[in-house]
């Protein structure tokens, strides 16, 4: 079963809200960061992307950064620009993108939860990178941005969330990525508590890192409190839960910035390759290579009797394409091969090789949620970058402090 609470949140005031609100701390780089919270000074950007604030050669590690975002998030907290709830809330979000809704419960999930596997993961995390989340979960006393979390469907809950959006919403705005946000309290909390009761696992969609670190911050302040009793606001971290049918996936492409000069041949060697083909894959097991001012099409082969993660599209195109022809085994710390989110297009692809900036673009099927699913029930794990989830969830909504 899966523990849901209600957490007194800290929120904008309605009014500023679109001045607060911002895109989550991973999805842009600094530079980006940079711009966007430019003649922004309440922009939650401050506070999940501290560095905008420091001097451009600054270590993202330093102790620095840390002490910045607990500076900014305080600073926010302490002159009104946050707002505490009264009392424990748990609340319905609704992202809108291109017309297409997505609803999920906005609540705390417990960390023991995730250390027992009820809630479950279908990544691995990088040290380095829970490192840096635990230390801005601890230095902040907060856990700035909420999880992204997916949820077999089931009746009640879909019912209990129509039932609350009928009342009038704390939030509704278009941001400036023309995504809609509208956020609605919840009146009857045990309600939702009772539904997710009867869930029996709950699923990491995006935000991986954030869980581990939850963890191990939560485990860090139990040693830290000799009278820890299980209750203490940090061993909760704050999620959405959306149900699967909600969910929409985009492609996670890869760039690799060198290839050998003999590339396209062996391609054709190992393949029956579409010239001029789609951009875009049309169906699961194909992908589609610029290289040379061209797009070539090419279906990626099966493993006999194949597992759940063996009949995923990224790791077929590892065991076939990445691993044999270009000698990159591991992804994760290949310097030769990065990602681009699907929400840049093909479009972003071409442009990168063209520049020379790269010099192949290898454009991706979406994972489907199915597989998603799949994978974390097995106990299996995906290859790195299998998922690209759109919309992404508002940073600065709701903050839950400890």
């Amino acid at each position: 079963m899966a523990i849901i609470k209600p957490f007194k949140a800290w929120h904008p005031d309605p009014k500023n809200v679109e001045k607060i609100t911002c895109v989550p701390y991973d999805v842009v780089s600094i530079d980006e960061a940079r711009t966007l919270a430019e003649g922004k000074p309440k922009s939650f950007l401050h506070v999940v992307r501290p560095e905008i604030d420091l001097p451009g050669n600054t270590d993202p590690h330093d102790d620095a950064v840390y002490e910045k975002g607990a500076e900014n998030l305080h600073q926010l907290l302490n002159n009104g620009t946050l707002i505490q709830e009264e009392k424990p809330q748990i609340y319905v979000y609704q992202l809108i993108r291109n017309g297409r809704p997505q609803t999920g419960v906005f609540a705390c999930l417990s960390v023991e939860d995730y250390d027992n596997e009820v809630i479950l993961k279908h990544e691995l995390t990088r040290p380095t990178k829970e490192d840096d989340r635990t230390r801005h979960i601890l230095t902040q006393e907060a856990h700035a941005e909420p999880v992204m979390i997916t949820y077999k469907d089931d009746g009640e809950t879909g019912s209990l969330m129509e039932k609350a959006m009928q009342n009038k919403p704390l939030f509704d705005f278009e941001a400036s990525d023309g995504v809609v946000h509208k956020l609605w309290r919840v009146k009857n909390t045990d309600a939702f508590i009772n539904a997710f009761d009867d869930i029996p696992h709950l699923y990491i969609a995006d935000g991986h890192h954030r869980c581990k670190s939850a963890s191990r911050a939560a485990e860090q302040k139990r040693k830290e409190n000799p009278n820890h009793t299980g209750d203490e606001e940090y061993n909760f971290f704050p999620a959405v839960m959306f149900p699967m049918s909600d969910m929409n996936i985009l492609p996670y492409n890869r760039v690799v910035h060198s290839i050998p000069d003999n590339f396209l041949d062996s391609l054709q060697d190992h393949f029956d390759l579409f010239v001029d083909a789609d951009p875009q894959p049309s169906q699961k097991g194909m992908v589609t290579v610029y290289i040379n001012g061209t797009w070539y099409g090419l279906k990626l082969p099966l493993d006999d009797n194949p597992n759940s993660v063996q009949k995923l599209d990224a790791h077929r195109l590892q065991e076939f394409v990445l691993s044999p022809l270009l000698d990159i085994n591991d992804p994760r710390r290949d310097d030769n091969i990065s990602f681009v989110g699907g929400i840049r297009g093909t479009d972003e692809l071409k442009k990168l090789v063209d520049s020379g900036e790269v010099e192949l673009a290898i454009s991706m099927y979406p994972t489907s949620i199915e597989e998603l699913i799949a994978v974390s029930d097995e106990g299996l794990l995906m290859p790195p970058k299998s998922t690209w989830f759109e919309p992404k969830l508002g940073s600065g909504l709701l903050v839950h402090t400890f």
